[in-house]
């Protein structure tokens, strides 16, 4: 792999730093794109004392300047071979109570950003004549859940335009490929970061039966045992493949998930895969469930 670039967004911290230094660490020279430039001294520093061929560049997905400029530069030290979409946020909120300024956020970031990134970086994989893409999504991308309904819509057509543009890019040799990881304990889930302001007002109808839910979600986080490495490994593994596939689960719990869903009617699998965090929604209680913060502050 020594001499193929590729392009890394998100990638100042968790699954994106994770996927920049597998790849490099595969013999590719990572270009690793950061919004926050506080994290260009940590990259040149990793990069001299690893040895390995990382390179920070300023990338915003949601800002087409900087992705041209970033485009640019690639192309002026050696041409781009492959592109790692990872980048992406998310929040937690019952729709009702979501506002409506994330939510074209979190579109513009998981959705609307990839798409600048690749009609950015086209011209550069044509000029290469082959070459990957690869569109980090999730298994919110396949399985819809209540409180990311956002999310999951942004990360569905994240899968539907991956889909799409396979088909269309596969003649210059360029495959898209889709990963999507189960839950990971990455700073991305952290619960001051995760839940929005709206989930917190005791007035919202729905204040209960979310913090009921997120008490089961925090289980689920507290019990995997994937990590951001297993992620980059599968990334690896597609820009290295001949003939990748167009999609890939990671993690034992999402490929089951994956499977119920693709076989079980609907309510069926709702109630296997859901059944808990349901039950637990709608349970009596003699209390209010409150935020964890909340909870141990009594």
């Amino acid at each position: 792999m020594n001499g193929k670039s590729i392009l890394v967004t998100g990638a100042s911290r968790g699954l994106g730093r994770a996927i920049a230094l597998g790849a490099a660490s595969a013999g590719f020279r990572v270009w690793a794109g950061v919004r926050d430039q506080s994290y260009t001294h940590e990259w040149i520093s990793t990069a001299q004392n690893s040895g390995l061929d990382l390179r920070p560049v300023a990338l915003d997905v949601t800002d087409k300047k900087t992705v041209e400029e970033a485009c640019n530069k690639i192309g002026r030290e050696g041409g781009l071979y492959g592109v790692v979409n990872n980048a992406g946020i998310t929040g937690r909120s019952f729709f009702e109570d979501y506002p409506e300024e994330h939510i074209r956020k979190v579109f513009e970031v998981n959705l609307f950003g990839p798409m600048n990134v690749i009609r950015g970086a086209l011209p550069l994989l044509r000029a290469n004549g082959s070459g990957r893409i690869v569109n980090i999504s999730s298994i919110g991308g396949r399985i819809g859940s209540a409180s990311v309904a956002p999310y999951t819509a942004s990360k569905f057509g994240l899968e539907g335009f991956s889909e799409s543009l396979d088909m269309e890019l596969r003649p210059f040799g360029i495959y898209v490929s889709v990963i999507s990881p189960g839950i990971i304990r990455t700073d991305i889930w952290d619960e001051d970061s995760r839940i929005l302001p709206a989930a917190r007002n005791p007035r919202s109808p729905y204040y209960e039966f979310f913090w009921r839910m997120e008490r089961q979600v925090e289980g689920l986080l507290s019990s995997s045992k994937l990590t951001p490495d297993d992620v980059a490994r599968q990334v690896v593994h597609v820009l290295q493949t001949p003939r990748p596939r167009q999609r890939y689960v990671v993690g034992r719990r999402a490929a089951l998930a994956v499977l119920l869903r693709k076989h079980l009617p609907d309510r069926v699998f709702e109630k296997v895969y859901f059944g808990a965090i349901q039950r637990t929604m709608q349970r009596k209680t003699a209390g209010p469930v409150l935020p964890a913060q909340e909870e141990k502050a009594r």
